[in-house]
């Protein structure tokens, strides 16, 4: 891993400057997240040491486990929690991480709203759209975004835009057209869609957060 990681990163950012050319954009208009789910800290280190400052965990504990260290000793880091959130989680989540991807439900934003109240840390939150209307992934219904857009401001939760997760195997680029669709009707920013498979094709439709893991860290045992 340690001898590939610049190599890796400078792979993913030549895309990254490809693609926003192709779609006449600022590469810096895109945030790399780089998504270090199972992955441990010695593996995560070398990609610290080239330079990359924002990282994506998908659950609470196991991000616990890991990053407080990582944090002290490259300071500028920044996680994101880019995985399924639980309610009775939404404190520990809100001293940890700098950014949350997956409010998907009313109960969530009403456990956040208390969290940051009693953290007094505003964690700014994308809301996960279902975007393929699949029942076994987290999101809230396209037609149940508005009322929980407009609990979440009356929560004080900063909102940033939007996530999704295309079906699989599926060609996603009609998807993210969707969601940068509903993204503008509702005046919102930020979209956070991409993987590794398909990236460059998110940013082309307006990613503004892609969510990379497999490209950067290689398969996962």
């Amino acid at each position: 891993m340690s001898e590939n990681a610049t190599d890796r990163l400078d792979a993913v950012q030549a895309e990254i400057d490809k693609a926003c050319k192709i779609a006449r954009r600022k590469p810096e208009e895109v945030t790399l997240v780089a998504v270090s789910k199972t992955h441990p800290a010695r593996d995560i280190v070398p990609l610290l040491e080239a330079g990359q400052r924002v990282y994506g965990e998908n659950r609470v504990q196991e991000a616990q486990g890991k990053w407080p260290v990582l944090k002290e000793q490259f300071s500028e880091t920044q996680l994101h929690l880019v995985g399924q959130l639980q309610s009775n989680k939404a404190e520990d989540a809100a001293q940890l991480f700098d950014c949350i991807h997956s409010l998907d439900r009313p109960s969530l934003v009403k456990a956040l709203g208390k969290a940051f109240d009693k953290t007094g840390r505003q964690v700014p939150c994308f809301i996960q759209v279902d975007i393929g209307e699949e029942e076994q992934k987290g999101g809230c219904a396209i037609a149940d975004l508005p009322d929980l857009l407009e609990q979440a401001r009356a929560a004080d939760i900063p909102v940033l835009g939007l996530m999704c997760v295309p079906p699989f195997g599926i060609e996603s680029a009609p998807y993210f057209a969707l969601m940068a669709k509903i993204a503008d009707d509702h005046g919102l920013q930020g979209r956070s869609m991409g993987m590794s498979g398909d990236y460059p094709t998110a940013i082309m439709l307006g990613a503004t957060h892609i969510r990379v893991g497999t490209a950067l860290f290689g398969q996962r045992d």
